[in-house]
C-alpha cells in the first residue's frame, strides 16, 4: 500500500505518464470535459474535495513548470484566485479567457474533476520536468 501523497491510482498513473509540457487540468465540478479527455472523478458532494485541496495534492507529486487559469477566475472569484496564486508559489501564471482555457482542455492528459463549486475554479499545470 502506498504510504502517502495522492493515493488515488487513476490519478497517479497520469502524472507518472506525463512528460515536459504535459497538461493536467483541476477543475470544479461544472467544468464541461471533453468526451475524448480522461476524467478523474473525485467530486463527493458540493465542496468535496475543493478546488485548492486537489491542487496542493498535484503540487506536491507534478513538477509543474507553468500554469493557466481563465482571467475570468481573477475577476469572479478573486479568493481562490489569489489563494491558488499562493499555492503555485513562483511557478508562471498565464491568464486567457475562459473560452481559450475551454478549448485547450482537448490537449490535457486529463481533468481532475472536484468538488468545487466556485465560478471559475479551473487551472491548467504545464508539466515540467526536474534536471
Amino acid at each position: 500500500m502506498k504510504k502517502g501523497g495522492i493515493l488515488n491510482a487513476e490519478l497517479m498513473r497520469v502524472i507518472a505518464l506525463m512528460g515536459h509540457t504535459d497538461l493536467l487540468a483541476i477543475a470544479d465540478s461544472g467544468l464541461p470535459i471533453p468526451p475524448a479527455v480522461p476524467r478523474i472523478d473525485l467530486a463527493l458532494i458540493a465542496g468535496v474535495p475543493s478546488f485548492l485541496q486537489g491542487l496542493a495534492a498535484v503540487l506536491a507529486e507534478l513538477q509543474v513548470e507553468s500554469a493557466t487559469v481563465a482571467e475570468e477566475m481573477r475577476q469572479r472569484s478573486p479568493a481562490l484566485y489569489h489563494a491558488a496564486r499562493q499555492a503555485l508559489g513562483t511557478v508562471p501564471l498565464t491568464h486567457i479567457s475562459h473560452d481559450q482555457f475551454k478549448a485547450m482542455l482537448p490537449r490535457a492528459r486529463a481533468v481532475l474533476r472536484t468538488g468545487e463549486q466556485t465560478p471559475y475554479a479551473n487551472i491548467l499545470l504545464h508539466s515540467g520536468v526536474t534536471f
